[in-house]
């Protein structure tokens, strides 16, 4: 089992950056397909970003495609989740997760394992 702790999230201006780390325990994060996901005050969650177990491949949603970038280093068993030229419909809570398995899935129920989240907000 592995467990996953969300950091870096904060309030910052339109147009500003944040970058998001997940960190793991337990287990190496090597062994997982990651995803960043977030929800929105009375919103359901949603897919942002994917990233393969060897970081080679990863898929975004629209929203969020050429603003934020996802990456991995698993010598650190980190995730991290770039984000720039914030907006404030980009305010939410930010939750990592991870899959068992080198599939990229957009539907969170295919992840295994969550983390906490983490606040982000953004004024205008």
């Amino acid at each position: 089992q592995v467990q996953l702790v969300e950091s870096g999230g904060g309030l910052v201006q339109a147009g500003g950056s944040l970058r998001l780390s997940c960190a793991a325990s337990g287990r190496s994060l090597s062994q997982y397909t990651m995803g960043w996901f977030r929800q929105a005050p009375g919103k359901e969650r949603e897919f942002g970003a994917g990233i393969s177990r060897s970081g080679r491949r990863t898929n975004y949603a629209d929203s969020v495609k050429g603003r934020f970038t996802i990456s991995r280093d698993n010598a650190k068993n980190t995730v991290y989740l770039q984000m720039n030229s914030l907006k404030p419909e980009d305010t939410a809570v930010y939750y990592c997760a991870a899959r068992s398995g080198n599939i990229m899935y957009e539907d969170l129920r295919e992840y295994d394992y969550w983390g906490q989240g983490t606040q982000v907000t953004v004024s205008s």
